[in-house]
C-alpha cells in the first residue's frame, strides 16, 4: 500500500499537543523545552513526516517561486537557458515553476493563470511563435509581479528584457558567406513580429547592402522555422532558374532540414550550397557537414534575467524604468559554409 505522508495535524493528534506546539517545535521555537522537541521530532522521522515549505511561505506572504516559461524545452537553448536561471535563482534562494507554452498563444495565456494562482514572486517568459499582443501580461503588471523577458519580445514593446544582439548575429553570418565567395544568399525567416527573427533579417540586409549585394524576394522564405519548413524552403530555391549558392536560416532547425533536402537531390555543402543557421544547437555539430551557426549565449541569459527579477524587486516602491540587456553573439564557423581554404 501507498504511505501516505503525514500532517502537522496527525503528530500533534498523536502527541497529544496542540498544532501550534508542534509547529514551535519543529522550527526549534525557544518557548518549547528540549523534551517536547525530541519528541515531536521522533515521530516525525516515524511518520516521515515532511514541512510544507510553499504554505508556510504563503502563510508569511512569500512564496519564494520564480515562474519560467517557455516555448519548448526540447532543444539545446532554452534546456541551457533554464540551467542558467536555476543556477542564480536557487542561490537567491527561489524555486522555479516551469511552463510551457508549446508555440501556442491559448497555452501561453493558461501557464500565466497557472503562475498567478501559484503565487508565484515573478515571471520570466520568451513568447510564443503566435504570440502578437501582450494582453495576457498585464495581468502581471497589474499585480505589480516582477515580469522580465528573455530571447523573444514583441516588437516595440518598453519591457524589462535580456536579449541577443540578433542583428549582429545576422550581420555576422551574412559577411562570413560573402567572405567565402556566396554573391546570391538565401534567407530562411521566422515570424517578423517577434524581435529575434526580424533583426536576424536585418543583419542579413545590412551585410549585403554593405557589400553592394542586390536585396532579392525570391531569395526570401518565412516560415516557422522548423526542419519541415527547412526541407520545403530547400526545394524552393531549388526550383529557383538561378538558384543561391548560400542559405542564411534563423533557425539551426529549418537548416539542418535544409541540410537534409539538399543532400536528397544530390547537391554538396558547402560545394554547391553553403549553410548557415542560428542558435548552436547540439546537433550542429554532429551533422556532416557540421553546420555553422551562432552561440546565443544561452546560461548567461538565463543569468540575466533572474539578477534583472531580482534588480527589480530591490527597487520595488520606486520607479523601475523598463531595461533591456543586450548580450553579443558569437560566430562559430564550421564545414558547412568553409567553401575557402584558411
Amino acid at each position: 500500500m501507498a504511505r501516505t505522508r503525514a500532517s502537522i495535524t496527525d503528530l500533534a493528534q498523536q502527541l497529544g499537543v496542540s498544532v501550534s506546539t508542534v509547529s514551535r517545535a519543529l522550527s526549534d521555537h525557544p518557548g518549547i523545552s528540549e523534551v517536547t522537541k525530541k519528541r515531536v521530532w521522533k515521530l516525525a522521522k516515524e511518520l516521515h513526516y515532511q514541512p510544507n515549505h510553499l504554505a508556510a511561505g504563503l502563510r508569511k506572504g512569500r512564496s519564494n517561486l520564480l515562474g519560467v516559461l517557455v516555448p519548448h524545452i526540447d532543444g539545446h537553448f532554452f534546456t541551457l537557458v533554464v540551467k542558467g536561471i536555476e543556477t542564480i535563482a536557487s542561490k537567491a534562494g527561489y524555486n522555479i515553476m516551469i511552463c510551457q507554452s508549446n508555440e501556442d498563444v491559448t497555452h501561453e495565456r493558461k501557464n500565466i493563470e497557472t503562475l498567478l494562482s501559484a503565487q508565484v514572486e515573478g515571471i520570466l517568459v520568451s513568447m510564443s511563435r503566435t504570440t502578437r499582443d501582450f494582453k495576457h501580461f498585464e495581468k502581471v503588471r497589474k499585480q505589480e509581479i516582477p515580469l522580465v523577458f528573455f530571447d523573444r519580445v514583441l516588437d516595440g514593446l518598453d519591457v524589462n528584457a535580456v536579449v541577443l544582439d540578433d542583428r549582429e548575429g545576422g550581420y555576422q553570418s551574412t559577411k562570413h558567406l560573402i567572405s567565402q565567395g556566396c554573391r546570391r544568399i538565401a534567407h530562411f525567416g521566422g515570424p517578423q513580429h517577434l524581435n529575434i527573427y526580424k533583426n536576424r533579417r536585418q543583419g542579413y540586409v545590412d551585410a549585403l547592402l554593405e557589400a553592394g549585394m542586390p536585396i532579392e524576394e525570391e531569395l526570401f522564405f518565412y516560415c516557422d522555422m522548423t526542419l519541415e519548413d527547412g526541407i520545403a524552403g530547400m526545394q524552393q530555391m531549388l526550383r529557383l532558374p538561378h538558384p543561391p549558392d548560400a542559405i542564411f536560416s534563423a533557425s539551426d532547425f529549418s537548416v539542418v532540414g535544409a541540410l537534409q533536402e539538399l543532400k536528397r537531390q544530390g547537391f554538396r555543402s558547402p560545394q554547391d550550397i553553403a549553410l548557415a543557421g542560428f542558435s548552436n544547437e547540439t546537433f550542429t555539430s554532429l551533422t556532416e557537414p557540421m553546420l555553422t551557426s551562432v552561440d546565443q549565449r544561452c546560461e548567461q541569459m538565463g543569468q540575466s534575467a533572474v539578477r534583472l527579477f531580482l534588480e527589480m524587486l530591490e527597487e520595488r516602491g520606486s520607479k523601475f524604468s523598463p531595461r533591456r540587456i543586450v548580450l553579443q553573439p558569437d560566430l562559430l564557423v564550421r564545414t558547412s559554409s568553409q567553401r575557402l581554404a584558411k
